[in-house]
């Protein structure tokens, strides 16, 4: 969830640090009095498209920083992977943004520097923000597809992996086709370069782990005099009278002259004998050393004109010997495919069809179980809009398998398009009124129709999508009376899976708040500032009874506030 928001300098914000809890927390206050501006900090630190105009005038940048605490099977780890962001094991994630005065834009994840492109994908991971004037995820067609797999069971996703690696492969081979068989101009090009890189490969007679005994040899070359007088000195100091190995013969012939007298002693005796012989074969080995050490300086020459060689050649075809001599078999295959063409795409296209009908099997089966959830999914919709008072409306969801050309494998006797996600296309279908038809979801409700639509579609999909924090702007505009009551109910609900933040003009919503925070502006030296003050139980009530007047508070409006407060804390039970 998004543990603490800091904010500096931003709009008509000096300085603002809220520290915001699990549940559902409600940010109420005065129109124009900065409640939307801190949803704005929130959206340009989830990637959101940024302004010079949002710097707080007089000032030279805007900050705002956000720290998240996650689980640890978040998939916000899984990105920090893909981009080189570390996190650490105690779930904590610190989004940062800057935009200064002349409009640049930094952005840091976890205090490292990251674009603006990655900053969102980050985001989008941790923050969901719905308001009246944003298309979001539940509203795009192009993401309809992804929030029917996330409502799915496990079943399925074991299908998409399957279907995953198929298409991978039938991929893979269809782009070695189009390359074969395209362009002939191109292929003889191809042809000369890897005829040319290869002969220059085999022409260089590698030998596996060459270039790293070269390196050995010649760092002993390069010293030579040091070693020799090393081993020199050591047999020096071991062999001859007087020296290591005479006194050590010395001391083994002492112990054992008393090693019958105690058993001690002729332990110690026998281990000395061992070191003795020990320390003597060491000496042969150091002199047989010396003996065969031999400085050649033209040796030395072929070494390092070999390993330039090898350098040169590392340049163009891998870091190691092993790599270029893979590369060399590579390209050797590759060179026997162009000039094999015709059988070789004889084999691809019988591969592309084989691989495409497995494919396409298990696309009909992903299919299938869409078809499946979709039912279940469109039963679970209608319960929640009629829970919020749309009980005529019709919400169903489209699966169209997605036509192909005659190059792409069949389904039933038609061509089929394989597409990562498999062969469907899906969309989210709506009519609010009887006897209209279905239409896509985005082109059907607006105002109050449109706010009830996107929270029963919230309170289904916020428990699969997996993001920290959801937030709604407003999303209660052009409703009242009982649909408002439903609207507070199904807020909170979703509050219940995961942290909602909330702006809302509602005391109905109001009342449902765990977190109530007002927002107030005030002006002094003439400077607007803004405000932010978490309410305690007994503000609570005064807060609620100016949303339902908005003027003067009345004995009538605060007992109004006291029961709005008791029904809600009687719902949350």
């Amino acid at each position: 969830m998004l543990t603490e928001l800091s904010i500096r300098d931003f709009a008509i914000i000096e300085h603002v640090s809220v520290n915001f809890k699990e549940g559902l927390t409600v940010l109420t206050g005065e129109t124009g009095a900065g409640k939307s501006i801190i949803i704005d900090a929130i959206q340009l630190l989830s990637g959101g498209r940024g302004s010079v105009e949002f710097v707080r005038h007089g000032t030279k940048k805007a900050e705002i920083e956000g720290l998240f605490t996650i689980d640890a099977d978040h998939p916000i780890y899984e990105k920090g992977q893909e981009f080189g962001v570390e996190i650490e094991e105690d779930g904590m994630v610190v989004l940062q943004r800057t935009i200064t005065h002349q409009g640049k834009s930094i952005c840091r994840v976890n205090g490292k520097l990251v674009t603006l492109g990655i900053l969102r994908e980050f985001g989008h991971t941790l923050i969901d923000i719905h308001s009246q004037h944003e298309t979001q995820s539940l509203m795009d067609p192009d993401r309809h597809i992804e929030l029917l797999d996330l409502f799915s069971n496990k079943e399925l996703q074991k299908s998409q992996q399957e279907y995953r690696d198929s298409y991978d492969q039938y991929r893979a081979i269809v782009k070695r086709y189009k390359e074969l068989s395209e362009n002939e101009q191109e292929m003889a090009q191809r042809l000369d370069l890897l005829e040319f890189q290869l002969n220059e490969l085999q022409e260089a007679e590698l030998v596996p782990n060459e270039d790293e005994e070269l390196s050995e040899e010649r760092t002993k070359l390069n010293n030579y005099e040091k070693i020799y007088q090393g081993i020199h000195d050591a047999y020096n100091s071991l062999y001859g009278e007087q020296k290591g190995l005479d006194w050590l013969g010395h001391a083994m012939s002492s112990m054992e002259s008393i090693a019958d007298f105690d058993e001690k002693m002729g332990k110690i005796a026998e281990e000395l004998s061992n070191s003795y012989y020990i320390m003597e074969e060491l000496t042969f080995q150091l002199s047989s050393q010396m003996a065969d050490l031999e400085f050649d300086p033209e040796r030395l020459n072929q070494i390092e004109s070999r390993l330039n060689e090898l350098n040169r050649l590392k340049k163009k075809y891998g870091v190691s010997v092993e790599e270029m001599m893979e590369y060399a078999s590579k390209i050797e295959e590759e060179i026997d495919e162009i000039k094999n063409k015709d059988s070789h795409l004889s084999k691809l296209e019988n591969q592309i069809y084989e691989i495409g009908q497995d494919a396409v099997l298990e696309a009909k089966n992903i299919h299938d179980l869409r078809v499946q959830s979709s039912e279940e999914l469109s039963k679970s919709i209608h319960e929640e809009l009629q829970d919020l008072y749309l009980e005529k409306a019709s919400f169903a969801v489209d699966i169209q398998m997605k036509e192909g050309k005659e190059s792409d494998p069949k389904l039933d006797g038609k061509h089929v398009q394989l597409l990562p996600t498999g062969i469907d296309l899906v969309k989210f279908l709506i009519t609010t009124n009887p006897g209209e038809p279905l239409k896509e979801i985005h082109k059907v409700a607006s105002g109050g129709e449109m706010s009830r639509i996107m929270l029963a579609l919230k309170r289904i999909f916020s428990r699969h999508q997996g993001v920290t924090s959801v937030i709604f702007d407003e999303v209660d505009t052009g409703v009242s009376g009982r649909v408002a009551q439903s609207i507070a109910e199904k807020i909170h609900g979703i509050s219940v899976g995961s942290q909602v933040l909330c702006i809302s003009h509602l005391p109905q919503v109001a009342a449902m708040a765990d977190t109530h925070i007002r927002i107030e502006k005030q002006v002094d030296n003439d400077r607007t500032y803004t405000r932010v003050i978490e309410l305690e139980d007994s503000e609570k009530t005064d807060e609620l009874s100016r949303m339902i007047t908005g003027a003067e508070i009345t004995q009538t409006t605060l007992e109004h506030a006291r029961e709005l407060l008791q029904m809600a804390e009687k719902h949350k039970k």
